[in-house]
């Protein structure tokens, strides 16, 4: 698979993984579009500044991970998977004064590690563990994927035929996923979760998501758990079911937070008849992943799966929030989408948006969120019943036409 290395020392892989980009001479001398490879494969156009952004992410991305090997000596290898720290991640309410004071500082930190980005040569481990995925998979034979891979082998279902239509439009060009070898691994881990969760079955949108965990996390196996518990515990249950509703859902709520954290833009394109959901549907369906560079998808992901589905909002906010003052001259729909679209695309740098996100977006917690979201679901229902109904009422009438 793309991207496995025999094992080594984790600080000399770290250094071996993030080469120095290095424009040619004419590209240092001219304003010119170059394309380059990025940690995880993509090919990336971009100017001489953005490889140089590039370069001071990956420089960035080395002093990260000399904090996490440091804290690992001090406090002892795979100190951020204790259970109690796990279950604060998770946002379970523990009283305060039932924990160690260690575990609190211990929790604190790795909070804030987190939100730093985790190293990659960690995020397999560290996403597997503090996802709940390892936890998923523990309670299930060992066998259950391998199991599951050749029970639904040759089974043929619409979910098997679309997966079959996406899987060459999924990230084409990558020089792994878009090889026989890359498609057979993403069509075992769609079609395995297809046959677990038929309600969910597959989506559009999925495969971009599947796609990137296996290039994480190295696996079939781990990817496909890495998926269920994204599906399953992570993110709004109905968000990939037939009718979408969970996916609506957000939507409403999404831009009911749009107008509490950035008031001026909301109206200025509530005036404009501009639906925000024209971008930002997308980014909840493939969670950025067709949308940000991969390095600050995964910074997102890395948040995603210690903190919950809320990070979502904060970084679809901080998008907004970064070209306010240029959203607020627009006066054309298609001024709005090429202004978001080409900011998420240039993202290179991600603390650049994650510090948007959380100190100028302000406090979010995953209680609110919950209440917006009961808030808005009774308006969804509804509103795909009646279209449900005015679809049926428009095949009867052609059935007697």
């Amino acid at each position: 698979m793309f991207g496995i290395q025999n094992r080594r020392d984790l600080t000399m892989e770290l250094q071996s993984q993030i080469p120095i980009l290095r424009p040619s001479i004419h590209a240092r001398r001219a304003n010119i579009v170059v394309k380059f490879q990025d940690l995880y494969g993509f090919t990336v156009e971009g100017n001489v500044d953005d490889v140089n952004v590039l370069n001071e992410v990956r420089e960035k991305v080395r002093n990260q991970g000399r904090v996490w090997w440091a804290l690992e000596a001090s406090k002892g290898a795979n100190w951020y998977l204790q259970p109690e720290i796990l279950m604060i991640g998770d946002g379970i309410a523990l009283k305060k004064t039932s924990l160690k004071i260690s575990t609190l500082t211990n929790a604190i930190t790795l909070k804030r590690l987190v939100r730093k980005g985790i190293p990659p040569v960690l995020r397999p481990k560290v996403w597997f563990s503090l996802s709940g995925a390892a936890k998923k998979k523990s309670t299930v034979p060992e066998s259950y994927y391998s199991d599951l891979s050749k029970a639904v082998d040759g089974k043929v279902t619409p979910a098997t035929l679309q997966i079959d239509h996406d899987l060459p439009r999924t990230f084409p060009g990558h020089p792994w996923l878009d090889t026989p070898e890359g498609h057979a691994a993403l069509r075992r881990v769609l079609v395995g979760y297809s046959f677990r969760d038929s309600d969910v079955g597959y989506c559009q949108g999925l495969n971009y998501v599947a796609a990137l965990l296996l290039l994480v996390m190295k696996t079939e196996e781990d990817a496909f758990w890495m998926l269920a518990v994204l599906l399953e515990n992570v993110l709004v249950r109905d968000c990939y079911t037939t009718n979408l509703s969970g996916c609506h859902v957000e939507q409403r709520v999404f831009k009911d937070l749009l107008a509490q954290k950035c008031p001026r833009i909301a109206t200025h394109l509530d005036d404009m008849g501009f639906d925000v959901s024209l971008v930002a549907t997308e980014w909840f369906l493939c969670l950025f992943s067709k949308s940000l560079p991969s390095e600050t998808t995964l910074r997102v992901w890395d948040v995603l799966f210690y903190e919950g589905a809320k990070v979502l909002f904060h970084a679809a906010l901080a998008i907004f929030k970064m070209k306010e003052n240029e959203l607020l001259m627009t006066h054309q729909v298609g001024d709005v989408i090429n202004i978001i679209q080409t900011t998420s695309h240039q993202l290179f740098d991600p603390d650049e948006l994650l510090t948007v996100a959380f100190e100028k977006i302000g406090s979010m917690t995953t209680n609110t969120i919950s209440k917006q979201r009961k808030k808005q679901e009774p308006a969804v229902l509804a509103e795909l019943d009646q279209r449900l109904r005015r679809l049926n009422s428009l095949k009867e009438t052609g059935k007697n036409t």
